[in-house]
């Protein structure tokens, strides 16, 4: 017989990992056997990590949670040294009286000094400056849109002037053109305009034109004479304007200002629009088609003061310039048009003066009646001699403004040489033959 072996008695299975063991069988004893084992495994496993600090508990009603540290460094781009910021550049050009900044990446920052560019004593600009200065004056949404569209027009406040802003891209990178406009408007007498300038402005209606090259000084004239009827005359006056430069306040007239892009989407539904407005003067920043144009004159002719400005450089051309947006068939009848709905045309130009400063030199077209006749014939020439001999009705050309301030010592005989239109006759003047 085959001797049979002890039996050994059961291990039970250890218990799975993540899981505290199952209550032994057995009551005290069971209980016990299983701290035995538990004290085992405790002793096994490796030591748990220490504990991560407990989140702060939220804030008691009535309490305000404190915020969050900001970050140690900004995601805004930071002026290279060397640098001024932008806030630096329109102080010192306000203070040494240029018109103009002109910044662009890869070039050194430039200013207009009476009508010359002049060189800063600044580092060459760098993207990251550039940036860091549109960030100073711009949205991130403006930014943007300069990006997507690579063209921003716009302007912003100073506490001691306004600053229209243009930026665009180029062969170089970026660049910023700043126009610095002064919140004080200054009269027509402070600009030694012509005493015509008064008698143009108290028109009733009809159509005014101010026009000249750009930086020719229209936005300054033509806001002294809106500053005229605002404290002389009751008028409800609407501008439109890409962008809005001279702020006015209303005084004796009440003045609403709208800016192209922010209180209207097109200029030409603004010009339509404020013929619904019950204006007396509606002043458009420029007339920049044959649209425009037709609704200036239709609103000249049904009794407002229309007021707007060209790029041209006489008075005589305004009115060529305006019959070449027509076809030939449509010339013969805006002449006519012209002719009965115009008050004046004012060509002005700037000059550099002896003193340092500038001063304005004009063409001015009054539409009397034999200039309607010519007006109507189309005979330019004789509208020119009209001018010239017409300063009893507040006429005169180019030449003989730019001789008048020769001969009051304001501007050198190399200054209006340089300026005049036709040198031949400014040269005939000067030596006393005309």
């Amino acid at each position: 017989m085959t001797e049979r072996q002890p039996q050994r008695p059961a291990v039970p299975p250890p218990p799975a990992m993540g899981r505290p063991p199952a209550p032994p069988p057995g009551g005290i004893a069971g209980a016990r056997g299983a701290s035995d084992v538990t004290r085992q495994m405790t002793q096994a496993m490796p030591a748990r990590p220490p504990m991560m600090p407990r989140p702060s508990a939220p804030p008691a009603r009535g309490q305000v949670a404190q915020p969050a540290a900001a970050p140690a460094q900004s995601n805004k781009p930071q002026r290279s040294p060397g640098n001024p910021t932008l806030n630096e550049l329109v102080h010192e050009a306000h203070e040494k009286g240029f018109s103009d900044i002109h910044l662009g990446v890869g070039e050194v920052p430039r200013m207009r000094d009476r009508g010359e560019i002049s060189v800063t004593e600044y580092p060459e600009t760098d993207e990251n400056t550039f940036y860091s200065w549109l960030h100073e004056v711009l949205t991130d949404q403006e930014i943007q849109r300069f990006k997507d569209t690579k063209e921003y027009d716009g302007a912003t406040q100073y506490e001691f002037a306004r600053v229209r802003i243009n930026v665009f891209d180029s062969l170089t990178g970026p660049a910023i053109v700043m126009r610095l406009i002064p919140l004080k408007i200054l009269t027509i007498d402070q600009l030694r305009l012509p005493p015509i300038f008064r008698d143009i402005s108290d028109a009733h209606k009809g159509m005014v034109l101010v026009t000249g090259p750009t930086g020719s000084g229209k936005s300054t004239t033509l806001a002294a004479m809106i500053d005229y009827i605002n404290k002389e005359h009751a008028k409800n006056i609407i501008t439109i304007e890409d962008p809005v430069e001279f702020v006015h306040k209303s005084r004796k007239s009440l003045i609403k200002q709208r800016e192209v892009g922010q209180h209207t989407l097109l200029f030409d539904n603004a010009l339509k629009a404020s013929l619904r407005e019950d204006p007396d003067i509606i002043l458009v920043g420029e007339m920049r088609d044959k649209g425009t144009v037709n609704t200036a004159l239709k609103a000249a002719q049904t009794g407002h003061l229309v007021m707007g400005t060209l790029h041209t450089n006489s008075a005589i051309k305004t009115i060529e310039r305006i019959l070449t947006l027509y076809t030939a068939e449509e010339q013969d009848a805006m002449r006519v048009a012209i002719a009965e709905s115009l008050v004046a045309v004012i060509a002005q130009g700037l000059c550099r003066t002896t003193d340092g400063k500038r001063a304005a030199y004009h063409d001015i077209l009054v539409n009397t009646e034999t200039m309607k006749e010519y007006i109507r014939k189309g005979n330019y020439e004789e509208m020119h001699e009209l001018m010239r001999d017409g300063e009893f009705d507040g006429m005169i050309t180019m030449n003989q403004s730019l001789f008048n301030l020769y001969q009051e010592g304001r501007i050198t005989e190399e200054t209006a040489l340089e300026c005049s239109p036709t040198t031949n006759e400014m040269s005939m003047m000067l030596r006393g033959r005309i």
